[in-house]
């Protein structure tokens, strides 16, 4: 159902690419959006190795976002890292990874808890601020659940 690299040796492995959701903290979530066109928008993201699956939160008013996962769950999120430049080359080498899969609009609040708190220690150790701002916010927070269908990353040097 999902296609193939066509640069197979530019291919990363799923190792790598789970490494790469694990520690990068934003990634672009397309939807399919109003009128047919997809609606793609910056996310921060949490990988969860115990399911496997990306966590993300939200606001629970109606948005552009919610109206078409309600309409139509599947997805794709891409992540990429800042890439490295060798000396003496302009050239950088960048890692992407695309996860294909369903997304699921969740409102439990231990588990709205639970991952926005997790999401929040990619940013900051604050866990003053990480608390407060989840009990000012929890209550009007949702939870986003993405089970990966597909994972596929690359490399490509930007030359």
């Amino acid at each position: 159902m999902f296609r193939e690299m066509t640069r197979k040796h530019k291919q990363l492995p799923r190792e790598e690419c789970i490494s790469l959701l694990k520690s990068e903290t934003r990634g672009v979530l397309s939807v399919l959006g109003d009128g047919g066109y997809p609606y793609g928008m910056p996310m921060n993201h949490y990988y969860n190795e115990e399911d496997g699956c990306l966590y993300f939160h939200c606001g629970r008013q109606k948005s552009h976002r919610n109206d078409a996962l309600r309409a139509c769950g599947k997805v794709s999120f891409c992540v990429h890292d800042a890439g490295v430049r060798e000396d003496g080359n302009w050239a950088y080498t960048v890692r992407s990874v695309i996860v294909f899969g369903r997304m699921e609009i969740l409102d439990d609040r231990d588990a709205i808890v639970r991952f926005s708190t997790l999401l929040s220690c990619k940013f900051t150790q604050d866990e003053q601020y990480i608390r407060e701002e989840i009990q000012k916010s929890g209550p009007a927070t949702l939870l986003l659940r993405l089970t990966p269908e597909h994972i596929t990353g690359k490399w490509v040097v930007e030359s």
